[in-house]
C-alpha cells in the first residue's frame, strides 16, 4: 500500500523536484489564471534555502510562462525539461514552434468546439477538457502529428495530448539536474500528478530517492497525497520546521 506524504520529512541532504499544474496548483480551465499564493511562494523560498538551493519546479509549460508564475530564486525547468533556468536568471528567447506539417492535424482538430491547441515552443498541447468526447480524435491527431516530424513523440495526460521532441522527458531532466550542483549527491524527491511526472518519479526512485503521486490514479510512486491543497499544507509544515 502506498504511504501518505505526511510520513516524509525533508532533510538537509534532500533535493526537491515539483510539478506545477495539478501539483503545486489545481488544474483549471484557464491555465493563464494559475498563480501561487504568497504563502506558498514563501514556503518554497524557505525550503529551498534549507536545501542549499536544491529545489526545482519541473513543468510542461513554456519556460517563459513558468518563470512568470514561480519564484525567481528557484530552479525552473520548462518544456518537460527542454530548457533549464537557474535561480534569478533571465529566461532566454522562446525557441521556434514545431513545423506546420506537424501542427496541421492538431490545428484541424482544434477547430472543434471545446478543443484548444497550445503552442509551447517545440511542444504542442491539444486540450480537450471542455470536449471530453474528443479524446479518441485528439490521440489520433497527436499520433499523426508526431509521425509527420523527426524525433517526435506524443504523450497523453489529463484531458490533454502533447507532441514534443523525444528529448522533452522529465525523467531525463531530473537525472541531468541531479548530477549537477547543488543537487548532486542528494536524495531526489519528485512530486507530480500526471503521466509526464511518472517519468520523473521513476527516475527519482531509481536514483534511491522518493516519488510522490498527487491525486488518484495508478502510479509507481511510493508516497501519495490527495490533492494540491494537501501538498501545500505539507510544504507549509516543512517550511516551518
Amino acid at each position: 500500500m502506498t504511504a501518505a506524504l505526511a510520513t516524509l520529512r525533508l532533510g538537509p541532504a534532500d533535493a526537491l523536484f515539483l510539478d506545477l499544474d495539478g501539483t503545486l496548483a489545481e488544474i483549471v480551465d484557464d491555465p493563464d489564471s494559475v498563480r501561487l499564493a504568497d504563502e506558498t511562494v514563501g514556503d518554497l523560498a524557505r525550503i529551498g534555502a534549507r536545501l542549499g538551493g536544491a529545489l526545482a519546479v519541473v513543468s510542461g509549460r513554456d519556460l517563459r510562462d513558468l518563470a512568470r508564475r514561480t519564484p525567481p530564486g528557484l530552479w525552473r525547468l520548462g518544456g518537460h525539461g527542454l530548457e533549464v533556468l537557474p535561480p534569478d536568471a533571465v529566461p532566454p528567447e522562446a525557441p521556434p514552434t514545431l513545423p506546420e506539417a506537424v501542427l496541421a492535424p492538431l490545428r484541424a482538430l482544434a477547430r472543434q468546439p471545446g478543443v484548444r491547441l497550445e503552442l509551447k515552443g517545440p511542444v504542442a498541447a491539444l486540450h480537450y477538457r471542455a470536449a471530453p468526447d474528443a479524446e479518441f480524435d485528439a490521440k489520433a491527431a497527436a499520433q499523426a502529428a508526431a509521425a509527420a516530424g523527426e524525433d517526435l513523440v506524443w504523450q497523453a495526460g489529463k484531458m490533454v495530448v502533447e507532441v514534443k521532441p523525444a528529448s522533452a522527458h522529465k525523467g531525463r531532466a531530473l537525472r541531468a539536474l541531479a548530477a549537477r550542483p547543488p543537487f548532486a549527491g542528494r536524495r531526489p524527491v519528485m512530486i507530480g500528478d500526471d503521466t509526464t511526472d511518472e517519468d520523473a518519479i521513476a527516475a527519482a526512485e531509481a536514483l534511491g530517492g522518493v516519488g510522490v503521486k498527487v491525486g488518484p490514479g495508478a502510479s509507481t510512486a511510493s508516497l501519495r497525497i490527495p490533492d494540491p491543497a494537501g501538498l501545500r499544507a505539507w510544504l507549509a509544515r516543512e517550511a516551518a520546521d
